[in-house]
């Protein structure tokens, strides 16, 4: 039997047809649902020849910015609010257990593992601060043990990666592990808001489409504990500019946190700093991995 001609009306089908012997069940549905969503995109916007090639264009150069220290395609998922999407699907949470959001895209290098109340800010850029909480089971538990993995921009708005031979190596990155009252401590600086590397594709689409590229002031953080789901966040600092308008999409109101400034000899010797001094407080909650 001949198989039908290539048509507009009937060209999904045609090509979801194709896969029909593809082993892995998985991959079969992704690709006939991207063949379906792709070719009715398409004929909803009915591009020129032009255009399609400006966009295969487009995708190209994405690639070609993307090397060990930048990931311009982690950034195009950000701006279109992809990867909150993703976030958003695979971490469906308990209502007691902290808010999630986006990786970003300077995870690009492993934190040093530090003694709890190390300072991570080796450049000293930034007004210093202590960053502390507690890590607990969704039932309240403190989970001595578990793993804080922290990375932030400098008081410049830069990460280790986008400066090198100007930041040291590994500079604002940091893993703890908690005491056994389940508790994190550290000392860094007050980041700052920056924004996203806006030289290359995803910078142009932002700028033609009149989109700012900036992020509010923010920590990254990864929490894990074992018998529990792991967990990456944000903590955004309270009146930061774009908290209202993060290119990403990744500000939510339960994770923004005040810098409070401390007066408190005996606390202040505790988290090894200098009195008075700023606190941003953080406490993280993971939810059980269900058996």
């Amino acid at each position: 039997m001949t198989k039908q001609s290539f048509s507009a009306e009937g060209s999904a089908e045609i090509v979801a047809e194709s896969f029909t012997n593809t082993p892995d069940p998985r991959l079969k549905q992704v690709m006939t649902s991207l063949v379906t969503h792709l070719h009715a995109f398409i004929k909803d916007i009915e591009p020129t020849e032009a255009e399609w090639q400006q966009a295969i264009d487009f995708l190209t150069a994405t690639g070609h910015r993307c090397d060990d220290t930048r990931q311009e395609f982690v950034l195009l998922s950000d701006v279109l609010g992809v990867s909150m999407l993703v976030d958003a699907i695979n971490n469906r949470k308990s209502a007691e257990a902290t808010d999630t959001t986006v990786l970003g895209p300077f995870h690009l290098v492993e934190s040093p593992p530090r003694e709890l109340g190390a300072d991570i800010s080796l450049d000293r850029n930034g007004d210093p601060c202590v960053f502390a909480g507690q890590v607990r089971s969704s039932d309240g538990t403190p989970l001595a043990g578990a793993r804080v993995d922290v990375w932030q921009a400098n008081g410049a708005g830069y990460y280790d990666v986008q400066q090198p031979g100007v930041q040291p190596e590994r500079n604002l990155r940091g893993l703890f592990v908690t005491d056994e009252h389940g508790r994190f401590r550290l000392r860094t600086v007050v980041p700052r808001h920056y924004p996203i590397p806006d030289d290359g594709p995803v910078g142009r689409l932002l700028d033609a489409t009149q989109r700012h590229p900036n992020r509010p002031a923010h920590i990254h953080v990864i929490a894990e504990a074992g018998g529990h789901a792991p967990l990456t966040t944000h903590v955004f600092v309270e009146g930061s500019p774009y908290l209202d308008s993060d290119t990403v999409f990744g500000v939510k109101e339960s994770l923004i946190r005040p810098v409070t400034l401390v007066d408190d000899p005996a606390r202040a010797e505790h988290y090894g700093t200098a009195n008075p001094f700023r606190l941003i407080e953080f406490d993280i909650v993971l939810d059980r991995v269900r058996s």
